[in-house]
């Protein structure tokens, strides 16, 4: 009965281990779309417990989703482009923002008006090139919103 109780035990611990989600996501937003607009940026911050790729999103709001990042050119030019995956180092801070990483979705299957949800499934692939999705939440916010403000820092103050 003991061996029984303890395989069970072991069962039950590898069962809780195996659903430890690999990713946390905070602060999931879809930049707000005007009039026939067709793309929108989704943005979110990343934290993996183990090392990772971002290898594919969907959502429902989109037809197609890539993960883009933007960079300056030798010419001084900030492009944007389409990239095949994204590594999320394991116990490292990964910002998908406006200007930076960021993930485009495209071809909209309706408009995306501030105020309302959307979900956004990201495909995540391990060391062992295996899959798992895990599906964020997402506010639509309007289209001037920007990243989340950074931790607020005191003047320096003067004298006199």
């Amino acid at each position: 009965m003991r061996a029984f109780s303890l395989l069970l035990l072991f069962l039950f611990l590898q069962t809780g281990w195996a659903q430890t989600p690999p990713l946390y996501a905070t602060d999931a937003w879809v930049r707000a779309t005007a009039r026939g607009q067709q793309a929108t940026g989704a943005f979110l911050t990343l934290r993996s417990a183990e090392p990772l790729r971002l290898v594919g999103v969907r959502s429902p709001l989109a037809a197609a989703a890539e993960i883009h990042v933007m960079r300056v050119d030798d010419d001084g030019v900030m492009r944007m482009r389409a990239i095949p995956w994204l590594d999320l180092p394991a116990d490292q801070v990964t910002e998908l923002k406006p200007g930076g990483f960021h993930i485009m979705l495209l071809s909209l299957r309706a408009p995306a008006n501030a105020g309302q949800r959307t979900t956004l499934t990201l495909v995540l692939e391990n060391a062992a090139r295996q899959r798992q999705e895990v599906t964020v939440d997402a506010e639509i916010r309007a289209l001037n919103a920007l990243a989340p403000n950074p931790p607020h820092t005191p003047r320096d103050k003067a004298t006199h």
